[in-house]
């Protein structure tokens, strides 16, 4: 009878979970950031005692469970709302190599060495640090590396200048632009920076996609 009831429940647990997190959203595992891994690790721990402790009302972990779920839920809408939520619950993309240039001190404060950055060169099949025209370090912990585009002067490489409104301001310190040199741009093509949901900057011109050009 012991091990039925074990079955049932590994089971139960085992469809609940899927729809679970087929509820929170679709991201891939080596996506995963700090809240979700945490809101992971909190589900797989309730769903283990649940089994262990199988005469226990499986209410004690349903329950939470769906709490978590509730958070998650709150949590990833006010993400989207919110840029500094956002930046505050998963951390932001971090530039580590701009234009052939490590920069140490934001290494230093993620914690990532510099065998940890050549590994990631190497498996990128770059030899040469001054080949790469910038890394960014992402939420997710992966590295991403850009090449310089050497068939010509300016990048081929897109910058993000306007995501959900709001103007990404290290993209443009790092581009040597300023945020006038943005809004004037704005101001002559007759846009606002509310209206836009994401604007990049790649071989010397800007693209822009409006909020109403999305499909809803």
């Amino acid at each position: 009878m012991d091990l039925v009831m074990v079955i049932i429940r590994t089971v139960f647990f085992y469809l609940f979970v899927l729809v679970i997190f087929r509820l929170m959203g679709k991201r891939e595992i080596g996506e995963l950031s700090i809240q979700d891994l945490v809101v992971s690790l909190l589900i797989a721990e309730l769903v283990a005692i649940s089994i262990e402790n199988y005469k226990d009302s499986m209410l004690l972990t349903v329950i939470p469970i769906l709490i978590l779920l509730f958070f998650e839920i709150v949590a990833g809408y006010l993400s989207l709302r919110f840029n500094k939520f956002r930046n505050i619950m998963d951390g932001k993309p971090v530039l580590i190599i701009n234009r052939g240039i490590i920069n140490y001190k934001e290494m230093m404060k993620q914690r990532y060495s510099l065998d940890d950055l050549l590994l990631e060169l190497r498996n990128n099949n770059i030899k040469n640090l001054k080949d790469v025209e910038y890394a960014v370090l992402e939420n997710s912990g992966k590295l991403n590396v850009f090449k310089y585009n050497f068939l010509g002067f300016d990048s081929a490489n897109p910058f993000p200048l306007i995501l959900d409104g709001v103007v990404q301001k290290d993209t443009l310190c790092y581009m040597d632009k300023d945020e006038k040199w943005l809004h004037d741009y704005l101001r002559c093509n007759d846009l606002k920076k509310e209206e836009i949901f994401y604007a990049f900057y790649k071989n010397n011109k800007i693209y822009v996609i409006k909020r109403n050009e999305l499909i809803r």
